[in-house]
């Protein structure tokens, strides 16, 4: 079975954004290394990509061209209106059920990109695996939480720790 894996950045406060949606936080923050925080490796261990539709317009608007063109792509939608876009499928249906599904077809893992909405829903049915965290040295105060109103407890075990030079944490956790 595949595994669902959130690799993302987060504040020490555990935002992923301003409440605006704006990261320039994390495009700003001093990185005189060239440190990827383990992006290029974990690229090869997926195929998939999973993202909310207000993610899927920060991903457009932060790269040209569309960065995960030789990947499958999913973008989670509430709009009924669904527009045609290169390099992704509009899903609107049962979020759960689908990503059940994926999970049982053969291919590499997972990656679940965001934002919040879908983070909390996929953590609440129990169906991330692992977390990929870059936790950057940085309080934003409030903003949009990696996970929001989780009713129900999950834990996880840190599998690896790596400080950067620029204080920059890499934390990868299983269930």
């Amino acid at each position: 079975m595949r595994k669902l894996k959130l690799y993302i950045a987060i504040t020490l406060d555990g935002y992923i954004a301003t409440k605006e949606g704006n990261i320039d936080w994390l495009l700003n923050f001093p990185n005189e290394d060239g440190n990827d925080y383990g992006y290029a490796e974990f690229l090869e261990e997926i195929d998939v990509t999973l993202m909310g539709n207000q993610t899927y317009k920060h991903v457009l608007q932060l790269a040209d061209p569309f960065p995960y063109k030789e990947k499958t792509n999913y973008v989670f939608t509430k709009s009924a209106n669904i527009s045609i876009a290169p390099y992704v499928h509009f899903v609107d249906g049962d979020m759960v059920r689908f990503v059940k599904h994926l999970k049982n077809k053969p291919g590499k893992d997972i990656w679940l990109i965001g934002g919040s909405q879908i983070n909390t829903v996929l953590l609440a049915a129990d169906l991330i695996d692992e977390l990929h965290i870059a936790q950057f040295p940085i309080v934003l105060g409030a903003g949009i939480p990696l996970f929001g109103g989780v009713q129900h407890l999950r834990q996880f075990e840190l599998t690896h720790l790596k400080k950067n030079k620029n204080g920059v944490l890499e934390l990868r956790y299983k269930r």
